[in-house]
Formats: C-alpha cells, sequence, structure tokens
C-alpha cells in the first residue's frame, strides 16, 4: 500500500503479509516474537512477515489506527486486512493465517 496517495486500501503486494506492531519494552510483544518468527519460518516464500517498532515509526502507525501492542495485522492479498490486538499464540497464530490469509 503506497499510504502516500490516500487513506484507501490497496495491497500491492503479491503475497499475503502479516504486519506485527510492537515495542521493544512491551512484555506481552516479547511474548507473542517467538510465535511470529516461528510463523515466518514456517510460511518462508508463502507469506511476508514485517516487524514495526511503533516508536521507531510512529507516523505508520498512527496510519494504521495502533493504540495498544502487540498489534499484528493480517493482509491478503485480496480483501481487507484485519487486525488482532493482544498477545498471540502458536495455535491462535495458525488459525488466523489459515482463516484470513491460505
Amino acid at each position: 500500500m503506497d499510504y502516500t496517495q490516500g487513506q484507501d486500501w490497496n495491497f500491492k503486494g503479491e503475497r499475503p503479509a502479516v504486519i506485527d506492531f510492537y515495542a521493544t519494552w512491551c512484555g506481552p510483544c516479547k511474548m507473542t516474537a517467538p510465535v511470529v518468527e516461528e510463523a515466518a519460518e514456517k510460511y518462508d516464500g508463502e507469506i511476508d512477515f514485517y516487524k514495526v517498532d511503533v516508536d521507531q515509526e510512529e507516523e505508520l502507525a498512527g496510519l494504521f489506527g495502533i493504540r495498544s501492542i502487540p498489534t499484528l495485522l493480517f493482509i491478503p492479498v485480496g480483501g481487507q486486512p484485519k487486525m488482532k490486538v493482544g498477545a498471540v499464540g502458536r495455535g491462535e497464530m495458525e488459525k488466523i493465517i489459515q482463516a484470513e490469509l491460505k
């Protein structure tokens, strides 16, 4: 998405994506990090994974309306992204990926 061109969602990626909005000082973010890393390894080449430090990327976090962390944004190739706020376990991560991105 090119957010400089307006607020309408127009995903330009070729693969689904997951964006992990986090902060280095956030305890639940630290709990979620290994889950995201494992999913990134499992779906390497199928789903793109990104990490966004909300303290370093305030404008980007604000654009997506991030008010709590951790927040995961699941972005299918077609359709609207889905947001999950709060820590995510392995089972829940897999369930969301299968429902939203596969």
